[in-house]
């Protein structure tokens, strides 16, 4: 795993943003808005459903998170890697994006 550097760091942890996940589905992009928490060099996403299929059919994965203030783009980064199925965390995962997004506990939960 290859670590992410601090000015990148700094910037995904200050604040609860959102980010795109793009994946694979039949050779093609799919892209949806998602939760995400940096942790240790790691970031967590909680999905289900077609992002998730997608993740187990071929784990080649990009995030792209931007941070606008007033419709104005201030910085935009795009992380591109192989992405990790780890369901015996899901409930911790879940946990520390509600945390991070201000959700009440359980309101955001996947299977």
């Amino acid at each position: 795993m290859t670590p992410i550097p601090s000015p990148a760091r700094d910037r995904l942890t200050t604040e609860p943003l959102v980010a795109h996940l793009a994946t694979c589905h039949d050779g093609r992009p799919h892209a949806a808005p998602v939760w995400f928490h940096v942790r240790d060099d790691a970031i967590e996403i909680a999905t289900t459903g077609r992002k998730l299929t997608n993740i187990r059919e071929d784990p080649r994965v990009a995030l792209s998170i931007e941070r606008t203030e007033d419709s104005e783009p201030q910085w935009g980064m795009t992380v591109r890697g192989t992405a990790t199925v780890v369901e015996s965390e899901s409930e911790a995962i879940s946990r520390r994006l509600n945390a991070k997004y201000g959700a009440d506990e359980g309101t955001w939960t996947y299977d």
